[in-house]
Protein backbone atom coordinates (compact mmCIF):
# COMPACT_ATOMS: atom_id res chain seq x y z
CA UNK A 1 0.00 0.00 0.00
CA UNK A 2 1.20 3.54 -0.68
CA UNK A 3 2.50 5.66 2.17
CA UNK A 4 0.72 9.00 2.65
CA UNK A 5 2.25 12.13 4.16
CA UNK A 6 -0.37 13.51 6.55
CA UNK A 7 0.26 17.11 7.62
CA UNK A 8 -1.71 17.57 10.85
CA UNK A 9 -2.57 21.27 11.32
CA UNK A 10 -3.86 22.91 14.48
CA UNK A 11 -4.16 26.21 16.36
CA UNK A 12 -1.91 26.73 19.35
CA UNK A 13 -2.76 28.39 22.66
CA UNK A 14 -1.24 31.81 22.08
CA UNK A 15 -3.53 34.78 22.75
CA UNK A 16 -5.08 36.97 21.53
CA UNK A 17 -4.15 35.43 18.16
CA UNK A 18 -3.37 31.71 17.85
CA UNK A 19 -0.61 30.52 15.56
CA UNK A 20 -0.91 27.72 13.05
CA UNK A 21 1.20 24.65 13.88
CA UNK A 22 1.77 21.45 11.94
CA UNK A 23 3.67 18.18 11.88
CA UNK A 24 3.79 15.21 9.54
CA UNK A 25 2.71 11.63 10.14
CA UNK A 26 3.28 8.79 7.65
CA UNK A 27 0.54 6.19 7.28
CA UNK A 28 -0.32 3.50 4.73
CA UNK A 29 -3.68 3.55 2.96
CA UNK A 30 -4.95 1.88 -0.18
CA UNK A 31 -6.10 5.25 -1.54
CA UNK A 32 -6.42 8.85 -0.38
CA UNK A 33 -7.69 8.55 3.21
CA UNK A 34 -11.15 9.56 4.34
CA UNK A 35 -11.59 11.62 7.47
CA UNK A 36 -12.91 8.56 9.31
CA UNK A 37 -9.67 6.67 8.59
CA UNK A 38 -7.40 9.28 10.14
CA UNK A 39 -6.26 8.55 13.69
CA UNK A 40 -5.98 10.97 16.56
CA UNK A 41 -2.39 12.00 17.28
CA UNK A 42 -0.66 13.40 20.34
CA UNK A 43 1.66 16.39 20.66
CA UNK A 44 3.59 18.30 23.31
CA UNK A 45 1.26 21.03 24.48
CA UNK A 46 3.89 22.55 26.76
CA UNK A 47 5.63 23.89 23.65
CA UNK A 48 2.47 25.52 22.25
CA UNK A 49 1.01 27.27 25.32
CA UNK A 50 -1.54 24.47 25.71
CA UNK A 51 -0.18 22.46 28.64
CA UNK A 52 2.34 22.49 31.47
CA UNK A 53 5.58 20.56 31.22
CA UNK A 54 4.64 18.23 34.06
CA UNK A 55 1.51 17.15 32.13
CA UNK A 56 2.18 18.04 28.52
CA UNK A 57 0.06 15.65 26.47
CA UNK A 58 -2.57 17.06 24.11
CA UNK A 59 -4.46 15.27 21.34
CA UNK A 60 -5.12 16.25 17.71
CA UNK A 61 -8.53 15.19 16.41
CA UNK A 62 -8.87 15.36 12.59
CA UNK A 63 -11.93 17.32 11.45
CA UNK A 64 -11.21 17.94 7.75
CA UNK A 65 -8.82 16.53 5.16
CA UNK A 66 -7.62 18.03 1.87
CA UNK A 67 -5.24 16.83 -0.88
CA UNK A 68 -1.81 18.47 -0.74
CA UNK A 69 -0.50 18.83 -4.31
CA UNK A 70 2.93 20.01 -3.11
CA UNK A 71 3.73 16.46 -1.99
CA UNK A 72 3.48 13.01 -3.49
CA UNK A 73 0.61 11.33 -1.61
CA UNK A 74 0.19 14.42 0.55
CA UNK A 75 -2.78 15.40 2.72
CA UNK A 76 -3.56 18.48 4.80
CA UNK A 77 -5.42 17.47 7.96
CA UNK A 78 -7.17 20.23 9.93
CA UNK A 79 -7.50 19.26 13.58
CA UNK A 80 -9.16 20.28 16.80
CA UNK A 81 -7.09 20.19 19.98
CA UNK A 82 -8.45 17.86 22.65
CA UNK A 83 -7.50 17.04 26.22
CA UNK A 84 -5.54 13.81 26.86
CA UNK A 85 -8.76 11.77 26.96
CA UNK A 86 -9.28 12.59 23.27
CA UNK A 87 -12.91 13.53 23.97
CA UNK A 88 -12.92 16.78 25.94
CA UNK A 89 -12.17 19.90 23.88
CA UNK A 90 -9.11 21.83 25.00
CA UNK A 91 -9.89 25.36 26.34
CA UNK A 92 -8.11 26.81 23.26
CA UNK A 93 -10.39 24.84 20.92
CA UNK A 94 -12.80 27.49 19.61
CA UNK A 95 -14.18 25.23 16.88
CA UNK A 96 -15.75 22.67 19.20
CA UNK A 97 -18.24 24.97 20.90
CA UNK A 98 -19.57 27.29 18.17
CA UNK A 99 -23.04 27.09 16.66
CA UNK A 100 -23.09 25.43 13.26
CA UNK A 101 -25.71 25.10 10.53
CA UNK A 102 -25.04 23.97 6.96
CA UNK A 103 -27.92 26.18 5.85
CA UNK A 104 -25.97 29.24 6.99
CA UNK A 105 -23.52 30.26 4.29
CA UNK A 106 -20.38 32.30 4.90
CA UNK A 107 -18.10 34.12 2.52
CA UNK A 108 -14.87 35.44 4.06
CA UNK A 109 -12.77 38.12 2.34
CA UNK A 110 -9.29 37.56 3.74
CA UNK A 111 -6.98 40.57 3.37
CA UNK A 112 -3.27 40.44 4.22
CA UNK A 113 0.08 42.08 3.51
CA UNK A 114 3.10 40.39 2.00
CA UNK A 115 6.16 41.47 4.01
CA UNK A 116 9.87 41.61 3.19
CA UNK A 117 12.53 42.66 5.71
CA UNK A 118 9.95 44.07 8.09
CA UNK A 119 8.06 46.18 5.53
CA UNK A 120 5.19 45.61 3.12
CA UNK A 121 6.45 44.16 -0.15
CA UNK A 122 7.21 47.02 -2.56
CA UNK A 123 7.81 49.67 0.11
CA UNK A 124 11.12 51.53 -0.40
CA UNK A 125 13.90 51.12 2.18
CA UNK A 126 13.23 54.64 3.41
CA UNK A 127 9.89 56.42 3.51
CA UNK A 128 6.74 55.36 1.73
CA UNK A 129 5.58 54.53 -1.80
CA UNK A 130 3.05 56.63 -3.71
CA UNK A 131 -0.24 57.14 -1.82
CA UNK A 132 -3.15 54.74 -2.07
CA UNK A 133 -5.17 54.98 -5.24
CA UNK A 134 -3.79 52.84 -8.05
CA UNK A 135 -2.92 49.71 -6.06
CA UNK A 136 -6.45 48.34 -5.64
CA UNK A 137 -7.06 45.76 -8.41
CA UNK A 138 -3.94 47.28 -9.96
CA UNK A 139 -1.77 45.92 -12.74
CA UNK A 140 1.81 46.67 -13.73
CA UNK A 141 5.15 46.53 -11.94
CA UNK A 142 4.81 49.92 -10.24
CA UNK A 143 1.56 48.82 -8.62
CA UNK A 144 2.05 45.13 -7.77
CA UNK A 145 5.75 44.42 -8.31
CA UNK A 146 7.19 41.28 -9.84
CA UNK A 147 6.62 38.44 -7.38
CA UNK A 148 3.37 39.15 -5.53
CA UNK A 149 1.10 38.11 -8.37
CA UNK A 150 3.13 34.93 -8.83
CA UNK A 151 2.55 34.09 -5.16
CA UNK A 152 -1.19 34.78 -5.15
CA UNK A 153 -1.69 32.82 -8.37
CA UNK A 154 0.24 29.86 -6.98
CA UNK A 155 -1.72 30.09 -3.74
CA UNK A 156 -4.97 30.07 -5.72
CA UNK A 157 -3.92 26.91 -7.59
CA UNK A 158 -2.83 25.12 -4.41
CA UNK A 159 -6.14 25.90 -2.71
CA UNK A 160 -8.13 24.70 -5.72
CA UNK A 161 -6.00 21.53 -5.83
CA UNK A 162 -6.92 20.96 -2.19
CA UNK A 163 -10.65 21.29 -2.93
CA UNK A 164 -10.93 24.50 -0.93
CA UNK A 165 -13.75 26.70 -2.21
CA UNK A 166 -11.45 29.58 -3.11
CA UNK A 167 -13.55 32.08 -5.08
CA UNK A 168 -11.16 34.83 -6.13
CA UNK A 169 -8.14 37.08 -5.62
CA UNK A 170 -7.32 40.75 -6.07
CA UNK A 171 -4.70 43.33 -5.20
CA UNK A 172 -5.94 45.53 -2.37
CA UNK A 173 -5.90 49.24 -1.54
CA UNK A 174 -2.43 49.50 0.03
CA UNK A 175 0.91 48.66 -1.54
CA UNK A 176 1.79 45.02 -0.84
CA UNK A 177 -1.77 44.20 0.27
CA UNK A 178 -3.84 41.40 -1.28
CA UNK A 179 -7.09 39.54 -0.72
CA UNK A 180 -8.56 36.11 -1.33
CA UNK A 181 -12.14 34.97 -0.84
CA UNK A 182 -13.43 31.68 0.58
CA UNK A 183 -17.05 30.49 0.58
CA UNK A 184 -18.41 27.69 2.73
CA UNK A 185 -21.71 26.23 3.90
CA UNK A 186 -21.75 26.07 7.68
CA UNK A 187 -19.66 27.88 10.31
CA UNK A 188 -17.15 25.10 10.83
CA UNK A 189 -16.59 24.22 7.18
CA UNK A 190 -16.12 27.84 6.10
CA UNK A 191 -13.71 28.53 8.97
CA UNK A 192 -11.78 25.28 8.38
CA UNK A 193 -11.11 26.36 4.81
CA UNK A 194 -9.96 29.85 5.81
CA UNK A 195 -7.48 28.41 8.31
CA UNK A 196 -6.13 25.88 5.82
CA UNK A 197 -5.89 28.56 3.11
CA UNK A 198 -3.91 30.71 5.55
CA UNK A 199 -1.65 27.74 6.29
CA UNK A 200 -1.03 27.13 2.57
CA UNK A 201 -0.17 30.80 2.04
CA UNK A 202 2.24 30.93 4.97
CA UNK A 203 4.00 27.75 3.86
CA UNK A 204 4.17 28.92 0.25
CA UNK A 205 5.80 32.22 1.23
CA UNK A 206 8.62 30.35 2.99
CA UNK A 207 10.05 29.46 -0.41
CA UNK A 208 10.00 33.13 -1.47
CA UNK A 209 11.71 34.42 1.67
CA UNK A 210 8.61 36.48 2.52
CA UNK A 211 6.29 36.72 5.49
CA UNK A 212 2.53 37.13 5.60
CA UNK A 213 1.30 39.90 7.90
CA UNK A 214 -2.26 39.39 9.09
CA UNK A 215 -2.28 42.25 11.61
CA UNK A 216 -5.25 44.51 10.98
CA UNK A 217 -3.26 47.75 10.86
CA UNK A 218 0.42 47.02 10.21
CA UNK A 219 1.14 50.38 8.56
CA UNK A 220 0.14 53.35 10.68
CA UNK A 221 -1.15 56.56 9.15
CA UNK A 222 -3.21 57.08 6.01
CA UNK A 223 -3.08 53.47 4.85
CA UNK A 224 -5.94 51.01 4.84
CA UNK A 225 -5.90 48.27 7.40
CA UNK A 226 -6.75 44.65 6.64
CA UNK A 227 -10.18 43.17 7.22
CA UNK A 228 -11.85 39.82 6.81
CA UNK A 229 -15.33 40.92 5.80
CA UNK A 230 -17.89 38.26 6.64
CA UNK A 231 -20.70 37.76 4.13
CA UNK A 232 -23.51 35.66 5.56
CA UNK A 233 -26.97 34.34 4.82
CA UNK A 234 -29.33 31.76 6.25
CA UNK A 235 -31.88 29.74 4.33
CA UNK A 236 -34.58 32.04 5.76
CA UNK A 237 -32.70 35.17 4.61
CA UNK A 238 -32.31 33.74 1.12
CA UNK A 239 -35.81 32.31 0.69
CA UNK A 240 -38.13 34.49 2.81
CA UNK A 241 -36.43 37.56 4.27
CA UNK A 242 -38.47 40.77 4.20
CA UNK A 243 -37.91 44.26 5.54
CA UNK A 244 -39.48 43.58 8.95
CA UNK A 245 -37.20 40.59 9.57
CA UNK A 246 -34.19 42.55 8.32
CA UNK A 247 -34.84 45.41 10.73
CA UNK A 248 -35.17 42.97 13.64
CA UNK A 249 -31.91 41.33 12.58
CA UNK A 250 -30.09 44.68 12.49
CA UNK A 251 -31.49 45.52 15.94
CA UNK A 252 -30.00 42.25 17.22
CA UNK A 253 -26.62 43.06 15.68
CA UNK A 254 -26.75 46.53 17.24
CA UNK A 255 -27.66 45.05 20.65
CA UNK A 256 -24.76 42.57 20.43
CA UNK A 257 -22.21 45.08 19.12
CA UNK A 258 -19.79 44.64 22.03
CA UNK A 259 -20.00 40.82 21.85
CA UNK A 260 -19.16 40.94 18.15
CA UNK A 261 -16.26 43.35 18.53
CA UNK A 262 -14.83 41.15 21.30
CA UNK A 263 -14.26 38.27 18.84
CA UNK A 264 -13.71 40.17 15.59
CA UNK A 265 -9.95 40.36 16.08
CA UNK A 266 -7.53 42.23 18.36
CA UNK A 267 -6.40 45.83 17.79
CA UNK A 268 -9.54 46.53 15.77
CA UNK A 269 -9.64 50.03 17.28
CA UNK A 270 -6.60 50.81 15.12
CA UNK A 271 -8.52 49.86 12.00
CA UNK A 272 -12.12 50.78 12.79
CA UNK A 273 -11.51 54.51 13.08
CA UNK A 274 -14.26 55.71 10.74
CA UNK A 275 -11.60 57.25 8.48
CA UNK A 276 -11.03 54.40 6.04
CA UNK A 277 -13.00 51.29 5.31
CA UNK A 278 -15.79 51.07 7.87
CA UNK A 279 -17.69 52.51 10.82
CA UNK A 280 -15.79 53.43 13.98
CA UNK A 281 -15.50 50.68 16.56
CA UNK A 282 -17.85 52.25 19.12
CA UNK A 283 -20.80 52.63 16.72
CA UNK A 284 -23.08 50.36 14.67
CA UNK A 285 -24.62 51.32 11.35
CA UNK A 286 -25.91 49.75 8.15
CA UNK A 287 -26.49 51.07 4.66
CA UNK A 288 -26.99 50.09 1.04
CA UNK A 289 -23.64 49.78 -0.75
CA UNK A 290 -22.06 51.76 2.11
CA UNK A 291 -18.40 50.82 2.65
CA UNK A 292 -18.40 53.03 5.73
CA UNK A 293 -21.13 51.06 7.48
CA UNK A 294 -20.76 48.22 9.95
CA UNK A 295 -23.12 46.10 7.82
CA UNK A 296 -23.11 46.74 4.08
CA UNK A 297 -26.37 45.91 2.31
CA UNK A 298 -25.97 44.86 -1.34
CA UNK A 299 -28.33 46.48 -3.85
CA UNK A 300 -29.41 42.96 -4.82
CA UNK A 301 -30.64 42.34 -1.27
CA UNK A 302 -33.01 45.32 -1.31
CA UNK A 303 -34.06 44.84 -4.95
CA UNK A 304 -35.00 41.25 -4.16
CA UNK A 305 -37.40 42.19 -1.37
CA UNK A 306 -34.80 42.22 1.43
CA UNK A 307 -33.66 38.70 0.62
CA UNK A 308 -30.14 37.37 0.11
CA UNK A 309 -26.89 37.97 1.95
CA UNK A 310 -25.39 40.75 4.07
CA UNK A 311 -21.78 41.80 4.66
CA UNK A 312 -20.38 42.45 8.12
CA UNK A 313 -17.35 44.65 7.46
CA UNK A 314 -16.03 44.74 11.04
CA UNK A 315 -14.13 41.41 11.40
CA UNK A 316 -10.42 41.95 10.91
CA UNK A 317 -7.79 40.02 9.05
CA UNK A 318 -6.31 38.23 12.05
CA UNK A 319 -9.63 37.30 13.60
CA UNK A 320 -10.48 33.68 14.33
CA UNK A 321 -13.06 32.65 11.69
CA UNK A 322 -14.48 30.01 14.05
CA UNK A 323 -15.30 32.65 16.65
CA UNK A 324 -16.52 35.14 14.04
CA UNK A 325 -18.87 32.75 12.24
CA UNK A 326 -20.11 31.32 15.53
CA UNK A 327 -20.90 34.78 16.93
CA UNK A 328 -22.71 35.85 13.75
CA UNK A 329 -24.84 32.70 13.78
CA UNK A 330 -25.59 33.09 17.49
CA UNK A 331 -26.94 36.60 16.91
CA UNK A 332 -29.03 35.45 13.94
CA UNK A 333 -30.48 32.64 16.06
CA UNK A 334 -31.86 35.21 18.52
CA UNK A 335 -34.19 36.66 15.89
CA UNK A 336 -37.50 34.80 15.42
CA UNK A 337 -38.41 33.88 11.84
CA UNK A 338 -42.18 33.72 12.36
Amino acid sequence: MPKFKLEYIWLDGYTPVPNLRSKTQIKEFESFPTLEQLPNWGFDGSSTQQAEGRSSDCVLKPVAVYPDSTRVNGALVMCEVMMPDGVTPHPSNTRATILDDVGTWFGFEQEYFLYENGKPLGFPKEGYPAPQGEYYTGVGFKNVGDVARQIVEEHLDLCLDAGINHEGINAEVAKGQWEFQIFGKGSKRAADEIWVARYILLRLCESYGLDVEFHCKPVKGDWNGSGMHCNFSTEYMRETGGKEYFEKLMAAFDKNRDEHIAVYGPDNHLRLTGLHETQSIDKFSYGVADRGASIRIPHSFVNNGYKGYLEDRRPNSQGDPYAIAGRVLKTISEVPTA
